[in-house]
């Protein structure tokens, strides 16, 4: 099984872990590419051309942080009037391009995760900053997995701030040191780090520091190191 325990601590694998908080774009689903293509014609508007390097600075923080970090570098004034314009029309391209999602784009195993947490009694959440994160969890039919979803439209502050996920936890009455957090970009894992939440980071483990624990995908998350990870009697 490829995977890395990134922190050298035993107690990750001893203590009894019970809620679960879920990232969405990148974790769920692959909404990123939407995200960049949306984002991109936004910093078109404003003479700049937005690079894939660029966009992973975007990942995982709000709407309104990622508009500022293209104002910044665009070296750009607008008005408040176009700074809402240009957030509005950014989530309406993305939304026109998120469209035609469904069930079928969800990750591969991410199902196959939830069903396994939700059958042995772990509390699942959404940590999420998209503001759309119940349309898209509908199309994908995945709604029901979730007992709370705490996105953009909940906090005031995005990632790396803790907010989304402290909120999550409480939502389920449940502990950070017994929360286990699914992220795959840099803020979330920093934003879990905070709460005091064990991170587990998806992608390449060069980027993620901070993770306690780092797999490719869901596809090397099976039944048995969701078993280690929240340490359910089998």
């Amino acid at each position: 099984m490829e995977f890395s325990k990134i922190n050298n601590n035993g107690n990750l694998f001893m203590k009894k872990n019970n809620c679960a908080l879920f990232d969405l774009d990148g974790v769920i689903v692959n909404t990123a590419k939407y995200h960049y293509l949306a984002w991109k014609k936004t910093a078109k508007h404003l003479g700049y051309d937005l690079t894939p390097s660029d966009n992973e600075q975007l990942k995982g923080i709000s709407r309104a942080d990622s508009l500022d970090k293209i104002i910044e570098w665009s070296a750009s004034k607008v008005s408040e009037q176009e700074y809402k314009d240009l957030m509005q029309a950014k989530n309406n391209d993305y939304l026109i391009y998120i469209e035609s999602i469904s069930n079928e784009d969800t990750l591969a195993g991410v199902q196959e995760a939830l069903d396994f947490l939700q059958a042995h009694g772990i509390k699942i959440g959404l940590g999420s900053a998209s503001k759309n994160a119940l349309p898209i969890l509908d199309k994908l039919n995945l709604t029901s997995y979730f007992q709370t979803i705490v996105d953009g439209n909940h906090v005031s502050r995005s990632k790396p701030d803790p907010e989304v996920f402290i909120k999550g936890c409480q939502a389920l009455n449940a502990r950070p040191e017994q929360t286990v957090v699914f992220e795959d970009a840099t803020a979330g894992i920093a934003a879990a780090k905070k709460a005091g939440m064990t991170a587990v980071a998806l992608g390449d483990k060069a980027l993620f520091h901070q993770a306690d624990f780092c797999y490719p995908d869901f596809t090397t998350i099976d039944a048995k190191e969701l078993t280690k990870l929240f340490s359910i009697n089998s």
